[in-house]
């Protein structure tokens, strides 16, 4: 009688299998293929910034950044392609704000090493302006290691470290989810970020706990778009290469 009950309840499995399997032989490859809307074309140019991004950074001018401490006119040292931390000058930051973003930027360490750990080579990349991706002079250089380059600082370390090439250029290719807040200001979905290093994976997918705390855990602040922010932690860390594309 068991055997009976088994065979009756795979009866109708069996059927609808059947039906799906006869059904799919009558498909044809263009039934499934669909040619509209069409694709927004997208060019690359010889720095890589594609055709659609805003470039932040050009090599010339800082002219889509403002200091952060008083949104007045940013004070860093432009010279040669590329931006150099002015230490006690403070953050900069981009006048425009965003939300979900692909962000590609590349930094060089000082070429004069000096301290150790978080006092090496120290910036960073705030998205938004609360999250930040640590920007940290990683040669030979042993800290905390949710505090290394490229890590979510204080959340999530690097999945690898990463060292420059032998011109000791860091580039940064990062995929930023913004987190959803309501009317009311309640977290409906973290954020997350997806970083590339020098081409390698680094943060896959991280999902974002809140502000980038230096001490203590981070925080649920609600908030809409936000800027980029570059740190002026006192060391001479350059930029260059800085372009952004919305998401």
């Amino acid at each position: 009688m068991v055997k009976i009950k088994k065979i009756t309840f795979l009866l109708p499995l069996l059927s609808l299998l059947a039906m799906s399997m006869h059904a799919q032989t009558k498909f044809k490859p263009e039934d499934t293929e669909y040619y509209s809307p069409e694709l927004r074309t997208v060019t690359t140019t010889a720095n890589g910034a594609p055709s659609d991004a805003i470039v932040l950074f050009n090599g010339t001018n800082l002219d889509q950044w403002i200091a952060s401490n008083d949104r007045n006119k940013a004070q860093w040292l432009v010279h040669n392609n590329t931006v150099t931390v002015a230490p006690g000058k403070g953050n900069i930051q981009t006048k425009d704000t965003f939300e979900d973003f692909q962000l590609h930027i590349e930094w060089k360490s000082p070429e004069v090493r000096k301290g150790e750990g978080q006092g090496r080579g120290n910036s960073g990349i705030f998205l938004q302006g609360y999250y930040e991706i640590q920007v940290l002079d990683n040669r030979d250089n042993p800290t905390y290691v949710n505090g290394e380059a490229a890590s979510l600082y204080k959340q999530q370390p690097p999945l690898v470290r990463v060292l420059a090439n032998n011109d000791a250029w860091h580039s940064y290719d990062i995929v930023y989810s913004a987190p959803r807040f309501n009317k009311d200001g309640v977290l409906l979905k973290k954020g997350s970020v997806t970083v590339l290093h020098n081409g390698v994976l680094v943060q896959n997918n991280t999902q974002i706990e809140g502000t980038t705390e230096y001490i203590g855990l981070p925080k649920i602040i609600a908030h809409g778009a936000g800027p980029i922010i570059l740190q002026d932690h006192g060391d001479l860390v350059q930029f260059r290469n800085i372009w952004i594309r919305r998401l």
